[in-house]
């Protein structure tokens, strides 16, 4: 073999073990500088208790509804609400609009109201209208229903607008709609002490033609409320520092090991190939 070729074949078996021996991902400070990018320091605990989170709300509960009825006059269009403390309120209208929809064919129906911590119901409906009309069209959207304080935090997942998107468009106009709610009271607490109440709910619906004692159709849109005992808890806590070096320990413990277990692999890949080169592996 000339003395070139042979020098040439011998800075290739000296560059390979090297050059592949760690591999051609991040190095192990590399791959900690990465993690400490992306590190984030804030964690969430979550509890669940039997309790009234929200002491000071004088057993009110607040409530956002947002919905349209493409098919109903706004004129028609009211809220009742009703519950086991003996409340009944026909025709509810502070704090909220309507909004005609489809040059004044439609309604869309956005308010704020409370209700009381007992199961009870709200609806929309058309029996606070001074005259009842002949075939009530209920179907509609529901954009929002929500319960308490709407919470601005990205890493908390939860059903606070469950019925948020609901379409009935679809369904029989005569048809009433009933959502069973089952409300759970929902707490966050930031790393500062600040506290948010909100309810979680979940849901389930029916749809049925309802006739009232004259024989006429009646519908309605129902939301019918009780209130879960346990209460969801979040309280967000910066994460110890103990965790993160124990976290970046593991990542450089485990890019040696892994390039290690490559580097073995290469040689011992190397090392056969030069004996079948050499002629020595039968």
């Amino acid at each position: 073999m000339p003395r070139d070729m042979a020098q040439k074949e011998n800075k290739m078996e000296i560059r390979t073990p090297s050059q592949l021996t760690l591999p051609r991902g991040p190095s192990p400070r590399e791959s900690m500088r990465i993690h400490v990018c992306c590190f984030n320091p804030l964690g969430f605990v979550n509890e669940l208790y039997v309790d009234d989170p929200d002491k000071d709300s004088g057993g009110k509960i607040d409530v956002s509804l947002n919905i349209s009825l493409p098919n109903l006059h706004c004129e028609l269009v009211g809220l009742d609400i009703q519950d086991e403390m003996g409340r009944h309120e026909v025709g509810h209208i502070d704090n909220s609009m309507k909004i005609p929809l489809n040059n004044g064919v439609g309604c869309r129906f956005e308010g704020q109201f409370s209700i009381n911590k007992v199961p009870g119901n709200f609806h929309v409906s058309t029996h606070s209208a001074t005259a009842q009309p002949q075939n009530p069209d209920m179907t509609h959207v529901i954009h929002k229903l929500s319960f308490g304080d709407t919470l601005q935090v990205h890493n908390v997942h939860g059903a606070f607008n469950a019925l948020g998107g609901a379409d009935r468009l679809a369904s029989n106009p005569l048809a009433s709609h009933d959502y069973i709610l089952k409300i759970v009271p929902t707490v966050y607490e930031d790393k500062s002490g600040k506290q948010q109440y909100s309810y979680q709910y979940t849901v389930a619906n029916k749809e049925y033609v309802a006739y009232s004692h004259t024989g006429r159709i009646i519908p309605a849109i129902w939301f019918r409320y009780d209130l879960s005992p346990i209460t969801v808890k979040y309280t967000e806590r910066r994460q110890p520092l103990y965790r993160f070096i124990t976290t970046i320990c593991a990542i450089i413990g485990g890019t040696f090991t892994v390039a290690g277990i490559l580097d073995s692999c290469i040689f011992t890949a190397s090392e056969a190939w030069k004996k079948i080169q050499l002629g020595k592996m039968h």
